[in-house]
């Protein structure tokens, strides 16, 4: 039975069909054609409504809200320019700035679209104005722009807690130290190249020395709610002062509060756009994750977590390295296909059982599994962060996926620390 939902789903996929019409026919004609079908039509449509019924879910088209507010008010604008003003004169100075600036705006929105649409709109018209090749930029940023979805507060951190009922604020904190990592390595690829391609220095110290023209007071000031927004978001969760889903809820109000009255870079007219677009992004994540729960739920009626556990403990002889050698390809070719939401939330109930008995910690598990979905965001053909970098320069997706290589290698090398490290994502818990 089980093999008959994944041929069913994969079969979708491979001609074409919506995922969530697959997940969702995949769900329901089994009990259709066999009355002892564990999952009748009456359990799929009532789990498909109790799915949905879950307070830490809300948090997800919240920080999506934030998110969106904050990249209508030109948030990441501010960010990049503070960053620049102290490391923009070094060597590969700008570049590493707009890696900053993903890293610091993946801390506000928790989204790698939105973070690479943020940073992308401001910085990868700079850096071509300061010489460096168009599409480099573009794969730069959305190479970057997947750390939004690493960095806490992080909305598959928050999939993943749902699904399988870990602390979604101890998934918070284990994602700092390898989005760091993740980010030191592409930023040691970004210095790589400007070694190796040059750069133009005489027109970037023009370009530096205008910003600090103004004074380190003046653009302190200006970048100072911007800055502040994931010490409220991350200090208020951290500190037990709120729950993720209240803190996402402040940050909404927060960054009306800044885009509205403090910079102005937000209309009250312009929020009716904003609220259109949250809801066309949730929309679809909404009924894919939900489909995807109940996916879950099937395969869990159906014992699959205990074969799969089983059968990995009877191929791998219980050595959680080789295990982990195997989800990490399985997920890296999973994610080149798949969105990172529903991949979490079909595969993660699962996964969690095998990980469990080969003694890998549920959240560790987590963080893997939401690293190497990242990188599927802004690996070729179907990268979702290439689709939101191409249009920047109006050139091919496959253009900016090939440059993009490097900077995935990059993401991989870092991938493996993480995975055989633990402690990079357990030392604070």
């Amino acid at each position: 039975m089980v093999l008959t939902l994944f041929i069913i789903l994969i079969g979708g996929l491979a001609i074409g069909v919506p995922i969530a019409v697959a997940l969702g026919f995949a769900t329901i004609f089994p009990g259709l054609t066999n009355p002892a079908f564990p999952a009748s039509l009456a359990y799929v449509i009532r789990n498909i409504v109790s799915a949905l019924d879950s307070t830490p879910m809300l948090a997800i088209p919240l920080f999506i809200l934030s998110g969106n507010i904050m990249t209508k008010g030109k948030i990441s604008d501010k960010l990049f320019n503070f960053f620049a003003y102290f490391i923009g004169d070094f060597p590969a100075g700008i570049p590493i700035t707009a890696i900053f600036t993903c890293l610091f705006y993946g801390a506000i929105s928790g989204s790698g679209v939105a973070t690479t649409a943020a940073v992308g709109g401001m910085a990868i018209p700079f850096l071509v104005s300061l010489g460096y090749d168009k599409v480099y930029s573009a794969a730069l940023v959305a190479t970057a722009g997947s750390l939004g979805v690493i960095i806490p507060p992080s909305i598959p951190f928050v999939t993943y807690g749902v699904v399988t009922g870990v602390s979604i604020g101890s998934l918070f904190i284990a994602g700092i130290i390898p989005g760091l990592v993740i980010g030191f390595s592409l930023m040691g690829y970004a210095l790589f190249y400007a070694k190796v391609h040059g750069e133009n220095r005489k027109l970037i110290s023009e370009k530096v020395k205008a910003l600090r023209s103004g004074g380190l007071l003046r653009l302190f000031r200006e970048s100072f709610w911007a800055l502040l927004t994931p010490v409220i978001i991350l200090g208020g969760i951290y500190s037990g002062i709120v729950t993720p889903t209240e803190a996402a809820a402040v940050s909404v109000f927060y960054a009306l509060l800044v885009c509205l009255f403090v910079y102005k870079s937000l209309s009250f007219t312009e929020l009716g756009a904003v609220l259109r677009d949250t809801v066309k992004s949730y929309a679809p994540i909404v009924v894919l994750l939900s489909l995807a729960i109940v996916f879950g739920r099937v395969l869990s009626l159906l014992q699959a977590p205990a074969v799969l556990s089983e059968f990995i403990l009877s191929h791998f002889a219980g050595n959680r390295y080789i295990f982990l050698i195997a989800l990490n390809a399985i997920l890296l070719v999973l994610g080149m296909f798949m969105d990172v939401g529903p991949a979490i939330a079909i595969l993660a109930p699962m996964m969690l059982a095998a990980a469990t008995v080969l003694g890998i910690s549920p959240i560790h598990l987590g963080v893997i599994m939401v690293i190497n979905l990242a990188v599927g965001m802004v690996t070729p053909p179907f990268g979702v962060d290439l689709f939101v970098a191409a249009p920047l320069i109006n050139d091919h997706v496959m253009k900016v996926g090939i440059k993009a290589i490097p900077f995935i290698i990059a993401f991989i090398f870092a991938l493996m620390l993480i995975t055989f490290i633990p402690q990079m994502s357990l030392l604070f818990l």
